[in-house]
């Protein structure tokens, strides 16, 4: 087991795993709304944590089945215990070994891609994925723009993978994605970077299929 998985089992047990859903969720549900889940849809949640997302992501009316993995065995077990229908499926995987006999129209990641050992490795498997025409939606507060949560790595004294807003871009534009950026931010929540930088989301889009007309 690595450092990564060790971390956040311990996070787990202790009630971090609540306190990251308190923490990111009003910007990720701010996020997710700008999304039309208008037609019947496969999603994947990487990093899932204790399932928060995948349960809101169910209560969609075209979901069709809302996966999530994650490299910790505590937060699948959470994730399990919490769950509300049929349509969740948990796995304890990581992103990189990842084997599923479908295509996902979405997949989504929350502070999670860059604990990865590549993220090259990762965003290739990710856009290999996908469906022609799916998306990615990879939301982090910790990148180097946003100074005042560039020290977390320091803090956490484990493997994470800090890159400016412009990095990221490359990395999804090198993995074939057809890529945008938004900042969503918490106007009023008493961290000044919450308020000035938020939550970075890359978009990033896997190109159609060709015609052969």
């Amino acid at each position: 087991m690595n450092s990564v998985s060790t971390t956040f089992d311990k996070w787990a047990k202790n009630g971090k795993a609540e306190l990251m859903e308190n923490e990111h969720g009003k910007n990720v549900i701010k996020f997710l709304k700008t999304v039309s889940f208008d037609k019947p849809f496969l999603f994947l949640d990487v990093g899932c944590g204790n399932g928060w997302v995948v349960r809101r992501i169910a209560e969609e009316y075209h979901c069709k089945k809302a996966i999530g993995i994650d490299k910790s065995k505590n937060m699948i077990l959470q994730s399990n215990a919490k769950k509300k229908t049929i349509k969740e499926k948990y796995i304890h995987k990581n992103i990189e070994s990842l084997k599923y006999q479908s295509k996902f129209d979405y997949i989504f990641s929350m502070e999670s891609i860059y604990y990865v050992d590549s993220i090259e490795v990762a965003l290739k498997k990710i856009y290999n994925l996908l469906k022609p025409g799916g998306r990615f939606f990879c939301g982090t507060d910790f990148y180097t723009d946003n100074i005042a949560t560039a020290k977390w790595a320091n803090i956490m004294k484990i493997q994470m993978h800090l890159h400016s807003k412009q990095e990221w871009k490359n990395f999804f534009k090198n993995a074939g994605f057809e890529t945008k950026t938004k900042q969503v931010k918490d106007l009023k929540n008493k961290k000044k970077w919450r308020r000035e930088f938020g939550t970075l989301f890359i978009t990033g889009k896997k190109p159609e299929k060709q015609s052969s007309n």
